[in-house]
């Protein structure tokens, strides 16, 4: 019997979109591998603004760069089923609790990694 999420049975896999701060980078490429290998299409940050490259090496660019990808994240979250928050200790900023609060203004399940933490910043 196929596997409910299986590609072949002709439904559109459900699609995820990971939110987090892209500080724990490995930790979103873990957490892509588990949702792909379980059935999902995965949406996340095509982009790590901490590590350094040539494309953001101006902070004129990068805070430029860093509104548009913002948003196109925000579309990402149009898109999904449902959301998945990358929060190694429960940690949450400021960037991924607009994301949550924007995915549950649209009634998207929200799920963690991790249970959260009570306060941080800077996401």
């Amino acid at each position: 019997m196929p596997h409910q999420n299986d590609p072949t049975n002709g439904a559109r896999p459900p699609i995820v979109v990971l939110c987090g701060s892209t500080r724990f980078w490995e930790q979103f490429t873990e957490a892509t591998l588990y949702e792909t290998v379980a059935g999902r299409i995965v949406l996340a940050p095509g982009c790590n603004l901490k590590q350094p490259h040539r494309l953001w090496d101006d902070p004129a660019r990068a805070e430029k760069l860093k509104q548009v990808l913002d948003d196109l994240h925000l579309r990402k979250i149009d898109l999904a089923d449902d959301v998945l928050v990358v929060n190694p200790g429960g940690y949450i900023g400021d960037s991924t609790r607009r994301e949550i609060a924007y995915a549950r203004s649209l009634g998207k399940p929200v799920r963690f990694t991790h249970a959260p933490a009570r306060e941080a910043s800077d996401g």
